[in-house]
């Protein structure tokens, strides 16, 4: 597939078929994957392949907690209680990312990523606010993997919900401490056509011409 139109169509998958995933397609994702840039080249990511259904299983029950608190924090939880109130796309957004999150179990493959806390370059920790270079030696990765997986023909599904329960994460998974969970990334056949191009807004509304706000032309 060609990189730029699987940058243009590699959407998040919710949906997958119970088909098996073969390692050999998750290894060759990881293994491009793997020349992703990172701070000083330290190559700091750690992925667990998880296709055990009692593991599965006890992810999604880490995660279900999370999900719900971001439904009530978000407003999803009274866009599923009375859809007919709301915006029939961003119901139907909420609404699969609900199928997925109850059915996280059934999702064929889960790839947890980690990252070497030693091996973050953190430049924006005397800022005062919230420090978030330090993910820029661990994301580059997680997109190449995304790329890959569609490039392999599967979908995938990234998120962070699991990171708050990272300590359980490490325990069911035998982490180690130097280890910080950075993604949960959901991996199989989907079940659903492959869109030929996302929706995003245009250029014009988030790049500028030497000044921010000044159109670039």
């Amino acid at each position: 597939m060609d990189l730029l139109e699987a940058m243009r169509c590699a959407p998040t998958s919710r949906r997958f078929t119970t088909e098996p995933v073969p390692n050999e397609m998750l290894v060759r994702a990881l293994d491009s994957a793997r020349y992703a840039p990172s701070g000083g080249n330290r190559q700091g990511w750690r992925v667990i392949v998880v296709k055990d259904a009692g593991r599965r299983a006890a992810l999604r029950d880490l995660y279900l907690p999370y999900w719900r608190a971001y439904l009530q924090h978000t407003g999803g939880a009274l866009m599923l209680a009375d859809p007919e109130s709301f915006d029939p796309a961003r119901v139907r957004m909420v609404q699969r990312a609900d199928h997925y999150a109850r059915g996280l179990a059934e999702v064929p493959v889960h790839l947890v990523v980690g990252v070497r806390l030693e091996d973050l370059a953190v430049t924006d920790s005397e800022l005062g606010r919230q420090s978030i270079v330090g993910g820029a030696s661990v994301y580059p990765f997680v997109q190449n993997l995304l790329l890959a997986l569609r490039g392999e023909g599967l979908g995938a599904a990234m998120t962070t919900l699991l990171v708050p329960a990272e300590g359980d994460v490490r325990r069911l998974l035998e982490i180690p401490d130097e280890i910080a969970l950075a993604a949960h990334i959901g991996v199989g056949y989907r079940a659903e056509a492959w869109p030929r191009r996302l929706a995003r807004r245009p250029v014009a509304e988030f790049a500028f011409s030497e000044r921010y706000g000044e159109p670039l032309t």
